[in-house]
């Protein structure tokens, strides 16, 4: 069913084989039961709404929708761990302000910079190196390095309730993707164990990589640099790219997802959109409007006239993280 006006008169009547609770971690809210009845309205045959299995796709974006992303992306992090390491064994790779700045820790230097900064950052500690041998590295370190203020590793800090979303739709006969504009080979790295996604069905963004048999040995490397940013207008590019069909189940969390969850619900028949609002700042982080990531403007404003759900993580989840019962 198509979610316009009142998400009440979406979900009427839902079946008593419902009655084993699919999401836990949700509470018995009006998000809760949305979801549910679209679930059985795609997945009944013979109802109007249903949807065969092939075309059950659901995409989701990841920071800030399956796991945190505050204080800053979890991936500068571990970019910034990976140039201290490398500059304590070669101090001459700082060549830059934004470099040195990096190293230091000193986030202000970094983002006085912008998106040239960061690009530095990201050349020198993901270049140079396989892909296999980076996923290596990344993993190890998500499952290992605590969070600067949660103290979770960040593999503990994906969220509960979307895990069990996730889970849902697969037992639905869906297929699950991540669309993300993190780097596609850092989230491969735990997007499997982390989530249950394999790594073909994880779209991101692209750096510059190489072939090279020369050694002996065929070898792909990372090269750094940017060939595709899975951002904004870049997902529904990434879903096509990538998938080959437009979803019918889309969630984000901010503005960046507002195209894949636009390109989503403007196909033929059921679609779902969804939004996940950070508003729990005792469990979690209250932001959108003026947050410096993860940004929610434009979502909140349009998400009603264009039926997507909002989903309220104070209100709508009983439980926030994986790691933290």
């Amino acid at each position: 069913m198509r979610f316009t006006g009142s998400l009440a008169a979406a979900v009427a009547v839902l079946p008593m084989a419902l009655l084993a609770d699919p999401l836990p971690s949700w509470n018995d809210t009006e998000a809760k039961a949305a979801i549910i009845a679209f679930v059985d309205g795609v997945t009944t045959p013979g109802a109007e709404t249903y949807v065969t299995p092939e075309d059950r796709i659901a995409v989701f974006d990841n920071d800030g929708t399956l796991w945190a992303e505050q204080p800053v992306y979890f991936q500068l992090l571990y970019a910034l761990d990976i140039l201290k390491q490398k500059s304590d064994a070669d101090p001459s790779i700082l060549t830059s302000d934004v470099l040195k700045a990096g190293a230091a820790g000193d986030m202000a230097g970094i983002m006085a910079k912008g998106e040239e900064g960061l690009l530095e950052i990201i050349n020198i500690s993901h270049g140079g190196i396989t892909p296999e041998d980076f996923e290596a590295q990344s993993s190890e370190w998500l499952t290992t390095t605590p969070h600067p203020t949660s103290g979770l590793t960040y593999t503990q800090m994906t969220y509960q309730p979307m895990l069990e979303l996730l889970s849902y739709l697969r037992e639905e006969g869906f297929s699950t993707y991540i669309v993300s504009g993190g780097g596609i080979d850092f989230i491969r790295s735990f997007a499997d164990d982390a989530y249950g996604i394999p790594p073909w069905q994880v779209v991101g963004t692209e750096g510059e990589t190489t072939y090279s048999a020369e050694s002996g040995t065929p070898t792909i490397t990372k090269n750094g640099g940017l060939t595709f940013v899975d951002d904004k207008e870049g997902k529904p590019v990434g879903i096509m790219r990538h998938i080959g069909q437009r979803p019918i189940f889309a969630a984000g969390n901010s503005d960046g997802d507002f195209q894949m969850l636009e390109y989503t619900t403007a196909g033929e028949g059921p679609r779902f959109g969804m939004l996940v609002h950070h508003t729990d700042a005792e469990r979690e982080y209250a932001y959108d409007r003026d947050s410096h990531i993860g940004t929610l403007a434009r979502g909140l404003d349009e998400a009603g006239d264009r039926g997507w759900l909002i989903v309220d993580m104070a209100e709508d989840w009983n439980r926030v993280f994986s790691g933290k019962p």
